[in-house]
């Protein structure tokens, strides 16, 4: 094993099988598939810039979903399995890209129009929106600004035409932050 980390390419390996599962290959309610959806927002991370940390939590904000954890707790499963793996900056803005949905909706006049039907639908067994309180709490994050930015990629990555990626395009980047993330548990 070449990546320095005991483990780090089976973690990579089991994420990637995971990725590529007929779960993936499913939809939600949306007209592409969740795998197709996620490297969508890949893609549009990568080209706005904004860096490897959210470029790897948009490539895996559903990941969720092909653990059976469907729609309750799809983020929840994901950062059960993004933070030992890539620490905060990855699983942080996961864990909150549904939080940020309904913060959006509360904040932003108009970004309730934007969603997708099925965003639409799933808001109000998400809890709605958040009220003025949780707005406030939601703004004091650390990671609100990510989770912000992961939420509008999530809005916009569902174009129907096929992503120009695929998972494999990514193990370079993801197997760095698996070693910027070993390096600061040592």
């Amino acid at each position: 094993m070449t990546s320095g980390r005991p483990g780090m390419d089976g973690a990579l390996d089991a994420l990637h099988a995971l990725f590529d599962s007929a779960a993936m290959g499913e939809t939600y309610g949306e007209d592409i598939s969740i795998r197709a959806h996620m490297l969508q927002c890949a893609e549009l991370a990568a080209a706005q810039g904004l860096g490897d940390a959210l470029v790897a939590a948009a490539l895996l904000h559903d990941i969720g979903w092909g653990m059976a954890a469907g729609a309750d707790g799809h983020e929840q499963a994901a950062v059960d399995l993004l933070l030992p793996l890539f620490g905060a900056p990855v699983a942080e803005p996961v864990r909150q890209h549904v939080a940020a949905k309904r913060y959006l909706v509360a904040a932003r006049s108009g970004y309730g129009d934007r969603l997708s039907d099925c965003s639409r639908d799933t808001l109000a067994e998400q809890g709605g929106p958040f009220t003025h309180a949780e707005c406030a709490d939601f703004e004091r994050l650390e990671s609100f600004a990510a989770a912000v930015a992961l939420r509008y990629l999530d809005d916009t990555g569902k174009a129907l035409d096929e992503p120009q990626t695929c998972f494999a395009d990514y193990l370079p980047l993801l197997r760095g932050l698996l070693q910027i993330h070993g390096k600061s548990q040592l």
